[in-house]
């Protein structure tokens, strides 16, 4: 498994992350244990997970996930792996997420607050890497940055980052811990696929050029891209198809996003190059995600050991220019997958 530095830290991770979302819900901790065991074996060191996991988010559920990961890094020697988690973002805006009764903010006290809780679920001392679930763009930066600092210098996490942020609230981020003389955010974690190629654009400029390391989720597009979906199928069990059955307005509106003509026209035809390159979308998809130079570790997820297998075939993966101007071929044919029209901006 090879490695790459996340941003200008000391924080070196595998490629592949394991990503955790699924722990405590769709994986009992019996599969949990086996999936990350399997990960772990495979030479990845580099564990995601959040305060608010499992999906879908409940005010019974929160922090599962980071409870059953805490149990499992017990059987390892901490200093072997680098676990990453998050705090959820405010709760007055497009989301009340269940967490502390839903008066979420990224001020000082309730940083402070959900890193205690963290580290006592996950039974460690320390957090590798510790991120903003999305962003509060009504507060002043420095004050979101200058509590994460202070978190640094107290040795309770080493280093942090942000998730689902705008290129425009990265650069003001990094701009306001250069004027303050604070931390910077290392890591960006955001949605980044074969059928969501956005962060092509202006994001990955800034990722070069301030050395931000981009951490994609969703590499499958929550799991359109393995054919699921195709022909009017909405298998039970998968997130997509409980949230058009019995989800929320946001939650529905989430499912479309992800399911229409165009992302189902666009999964076939990525379908039929890997089918022609001798592997499973999945591990095209992988391999594809890690193949772009602003990308520090590409987060996985999984529901089993079988499908874990299928993301570990594309660490070694490199696809060839023939293959990447086929995917790109469709990305140019159907862009902005994520919208019936192509058009509008999500």
């Amino acid at each position: 498994m090879n490695k790459r530095r996340l941003g200008k830290t000391g924080l070196v991770v595998s490629e592949i992350c394991m990503g955790t979302m699924t722990f405590g819900e769709q994986c009992d901790e019996k599969l949990s244990f086996e999936i990350m065991e399997r990960a772990f074996e495979a030479g990845i060191d580099f564990f995601d997970a959040a305060e608010m996991y499992p999906v879908p988010p409940s005010a019974k559920r929160y922090g599962v996930t980071e409870e059953i990961v805490g149990r499992w890094m017990k059987t390892k020697p901490r200093d072997s792996m680098l676990v990453a988690t998050k705090i959820a973002g405010p709760g007055h805006g497009w989301f009340v997420p269940p967490v502390r009764h839903g008066m979420t903010t990224l001020d000082r006290h309730q940083i402070f607050r959900a890193v205690d809780s963290s580290l006592a679920r996950l039974k460690t001392d320390y957090i590798d890497l510790y991120q903003t679930h999305w962003p509060d763009h009504g507060m002043r930066y420095e004050e979101v940055l200058e509590a994460l600092t202070d978190l640094v210098q107290l040795g309770k996490i080493r280093a942090f980052g942000c998730s689902n942020e705008t290129s425009w609230g990265l650069m003001k981020s990094l701009w306001a811990a250069d004027v303050h003389e604070l931390r910077r955010y290392e890591t960006v974690q955001n949605n980044f696929s074969l059928l969501n190629r956005r962060c092509e654009n202006e994001l990955a400029q800034v990722c070069r050029q301030e050395d931000v390391s981009l951490l994609p989720y969703s590499p499958l597009a929550g799991g359109v891209l393995t054919g699921k979906y195709l022909n009017g199928q909405y298998p039970a069990g998968a997130r997509f198809s409980a949230y058009l059955d019995t989800g929320n307005d946001r939650q529905r509106a989430m499912a479309r996003r992800f399911i229409n003509e165009r992302t189902l026209n666009a999964t076939q035809r990525y379908i039929d190059i890997a089918e022609s390159i001798g592997h499973s979308v999945t591990t095209m998809a992988t391999a594809w995600s890690k193949q772009h130079d602003f990308v520090g570790s590409t987060i996985v997820g999984a529901t089993s050991v079988e499908q874990l297998e299928e993301c570990l075939l594309g660490a070694d993966l490199v696809l060839n220019d023939e293959t990447m101007d086929l995917l790109d071929d469709v990305a140019e044919a159907l862009p902005n997958s994520f919208t019936e029209d192509g058009l509008r901006k999500l």
